[in-house]
Parts: C-alpha cells; structure tokens; sequence
C-alpha cells in the first residue's frame, strides 16, 4: 500500500529503437541546446545534459515524448513506459544510492522526492539534480508546468512546448463533448485494496471534477484518506474506478465478492471500472488517457 500511495503522491516515475512501437517516442533532435545555462526549479543546469537519470516514472515517461530518450541512461524501477525505458539501467529510487546513481555518470539527474538527501549528495559530485518534489501537481496548469521545465532542463524547450499544446487541446476537446447540465454523479477512486483515496488538493481529484463527477470523500479528510468499506458502502457511490488492478489484482469480481459490496449501485450497474495503475498515478502525456477512459465510461464520448 505505501509504495502505491508513495507513486501517487511522488511520481508521479536509452536510445530508441527504430521501429518502436509504442506511441508518442519521438527521436527528435534537441531544439534548444544553445540555451545553457538554465535554472530549472532552482537548480543551475550548465550545459546541455548528454546523459540523463530520471528516477520518477512519471518524468521518464515526459523525457521520452518530447525527444530526450537517446539521453536517458537510467531509470527508476517503476519506469517501464515506454518500452524503452526498460532497456535502460535500473536504480532503485526507494532506497537510493548515490554511488549507484553517479556510477551511470550523468550529467543530469531527475528526481520526485529526495531520499536521504540525495540532491546534497550528488550536487557535491558536480551532478546536476532537478527534484520535481512531492506531492507533485494539484492542477493541469501545474502539469503543464512541469512538463516545460523537463524541456529546459533536458534541452528540448521547443518539444515540451508542443507536448502541452496537445495535451491541453485533446483534453479541452475531450470536456467540450460532455454533455450539459447532467447529473453530478458520484464517484469512489481506490488507489490500493486498503481503500486509500485521493481527496481534496489532489491531481486526481481535480481531474473527476473536471469531468463533473462527485467525490465521497469530504474535503476535509484531507488529500488521501483512507476510507472504511462501510462508509464506501454507505455512501453508495454511482461509480467505482479501481487504480489497483495491477499492484493488487482488483477487479469488478473482487469488489462484487465483496461483504456488502454486491448491494451497491455501481456493482448493480456494472459501473465498476478497472484502470491502468500506472496511468492512474503518473500525471505525464498518458494523462490525456485517463481522461478520455473516464469521459467515455462515465458519458459515453470522448
């Protein structure tokens, strides 16, 4: 449970083969080399980084859709998209060692939090360190934020430009197709099968407002609350989407199977949605996805 709670709060988290598959790799040269040195969250980058360790899923998944991954020599653990990114070497991010990280000889490192004073440690060997800190962003203008200060700090200013113009364009065309004046209907998030939750000044949260839809939790439980299946069940919400089909192997079965659960409305309606864990709890380019499986299964357009 901490360690999906830990992606959701923190993460957010190699040269591309010809040929790649997956959507949204790019090989595009870098557009702005010339533009060193820059400040990035307070953090001087010197020149432009030649070989890059991102230890957040979430600002891999960045660095590779604006052209950064020919850089890329290391990542986290729990960056396994795109494909790419598990072809790079490993570093556990949970229990970092700064041995390990400078063993790679970056010249940039990515962080999303700061275990055991990594940032001190490795600036002290000449590495430069951007941390993208906890709890990450708490809107899209935040995102959007974030994702242009991984285009300076990585040399591709111009690509990160052009990212959050789509991601802004297809998620205003996504919300323009909802229809008006529907119901608010309600909804309950479960991030792990403890039934901890994002609340109010989450992402998440944002995002199902958004897209119109009601939480449970009140805001004054505060950003992730975990619930009791009483009170879940209590409140009886329109919908459940599950983020922890990956990590715990949750299911619209295993809710139904549940004590009480089986009586509920989004069981009764089959409004019980699985989701990719890892789009769920990374708030890159994919997050255009979670949007648009939101908007299709609550509204049916998308």
């Amino acid at each position: 449970m901490k360690r999906l709670i830990g992606l959701v709060l923190t993460l957010g988290l190699l040269i591309v083969a010809c040929g790649d598959d997956d959507p949204g790799v790019t090989t595009s040269t870098r557009s702005d080399g010339g533009a060193f040195p820059v400040t990035v969250r307070g953090s001087e980058i010197s020149r432009l980084p030649e070989r890059i360790v991102s230890l957040s899923a979430t600002h891999t998944e960045i660095l590779y859709e604006i052209g950064a991954g020919p850089a890329i020599v290391g990542t986290d653990l729990f960056s396994d998209y795109p494909s790419a990114a598990n072809e790079t070497e490993k570093v556990d991010a949970f229990n970092l060692s700064v041995e390990a990280v400078a063993a790679l000889d970056p010249d940039l490192v990515i962080l999303s939090f700061d275990p055991g004073d990594a940032v001190s440690g490795l600036t002290a060997l000449g590495i430069s360190v951007v941390l993208f800190a906890a709890p990450g962003p708490a809107t899209l203008a935040d995102v959007y934020d974030e994702v242009r200060d991984v285009g300076s700090a990585a040399g591709h200013s111009e690509e990160a430009d052009a990212l959050v113009t789509r991601m802004s364009r297809d998620i205003d065309g996504i919300l323009a197709q909802i229809p008006e004046n529907v119901r608010a209907y309600t909804f309950f998030l479960e991030l792990d099968s403890a039934l901890f939750t994002a609340g109010s000044g989450t992402l998440l949260d944002s995002i199902f407002g958004m897209l119109g839809l009601q939480s449970i939790v009140d805001p004054s439980d505060g950003p992730f609350p975990q619930l009791s299946s009483e009170f879940v069940i209590g409140t009886n919400p329109d919908f459940v989407f599950l983020a922890d089909t990956v990590c715990c192997g949750e299911s619209a079965e295993t809710v139904m199977a549940r004590p009480g659960w089986a009586e509920m409305s989004a069981v009764r309606n089959g409004t019980v949605i699985e989701l990719d864990d890892s789009v769920v709890s990374r708030w890159g380019p994919r997050l255009v996805d979670l949007i648009r499986t939101i908007s299709k299964e609550v509204y049916g357009v998308g």
